[in-house]
């Protein structure tokens, strides 16, 4: 695997990155250090590309402060737009799976919050819900009540997220996965477990916006922190796990940031590819 902290001045084709807990600091922001080095990439042709397990419209303020102006990989891997918006992919559930889905998460989990993520809608069943309203404030988007046939026609949606305390979000993350073994059932962070179709990853949603872009993906860059993370820091050559993430993010990839996400680990690593300081 290499060095765990040493740099490389190749020019990338693209650089995919995580946002939360990888490119916003533990406050969700974008540090000016950050927003530099956004600059630099874009100034030498390189471009920025989101990859995120937010909906699309959670990524905007974001892109638009870093100047992003090409595809974005939303949802884990499960839809990818191009900088139009237009689908490039989609790896929705199926209505009457994610109805399934939904139920025995109401009956086996009831201490869980369940919300709903398809397209541009973002769908829960109780907005006074503490965790939603933190999850609203975190995003920057208001989600809609109702009900998942209300929301969601026969496309399907693209995200389950499911919202508890430790102990229960990693039993649901077991149980779940054993109980629909075509999903992707993983955990994003201590308190969160995401829910997609079992074809989603965050490493073909690169693939297809690599594709798009006419880069090679050997000579791509990746940052994550997560374990939804994890197959894309495998898939890319050139790939560095936050010094934040867990030891087993930091294993999956090739390199680890000399810095966490809040002292901008991220851009000074970008910056080291370029020599800059």
């Amino acid at each position: 695997m290499g060095e765990k902290n040493e740099g490389s001045r190749a020019l990338p084709s693209v650089v995919f990155t995580d946002v939360d807990g990888t490119l916003l600091d533990g406050e969700h922001r974008v540090s000016p250090r950050t927003a530099a080095a956004a600059r630099a990439l874009a100034e030498r042709g390189v471009p920025l590309v989101l990859v995120s397990a937010r909906m699309p419209e959670a990524l905007e303020g974001i892109r638009h402060e870093l100047g992003c102006s090409g595809p974005t990989v939303c949802y884990s891997g499960a839809y990818v737009i191009d900088a139009a918006g237009a689908e490039l992919l989609s790896r929705p559930i199926a209505l009457g799976c994610a109805l399934e889905v939904h139920d025995y998460v109401a009956c086996a989990f009831p201490e869980l919050c369940c919300m709903a993520y398809g397209y541009h809608a973002w769908v829960t069943s109780d907005r006074s819900d503490p965790r939603v309203m933190r999850e609203e404030r975190i995003v920057g988007v208001e989600s809609v009540e109702g009900s998942l046939e209300e929301h969601f026609s026969e496309r399907g949606l693209h995200k389950f997220l499911l919202v508890g305390e430790p102990d229960a979000i990693e039993r649901a993350e077991r149980e779940v996965g054993r109980a629909f073994p075509g999903l992707s059932v993983v955990r994003s962070s201590p308190i969160l477990c995401e829910v997609m179709d079992g074809r989603a990853s965050k490493t073909e949603g690169i693939g297809v916006v690599c594709e798009h872009l006419g880069a090679p993906l050997g000579s791509a860059v990746a940052f994550g922190d997560g374990r939804n993370d994890i197959d894309m820091l495998r898939a890319v050559p050139r790939s560095w796990a936050m010094a934040n993430a867990p030891a087993e993010v930091r294993a999956a990839a090739a390199r680890v940031t000399a810095l966490d996400n809040d002292h901008d680990g991220l851009a000074e690593t970008i910056f080291s590819l370029f020599g800059d300081s």
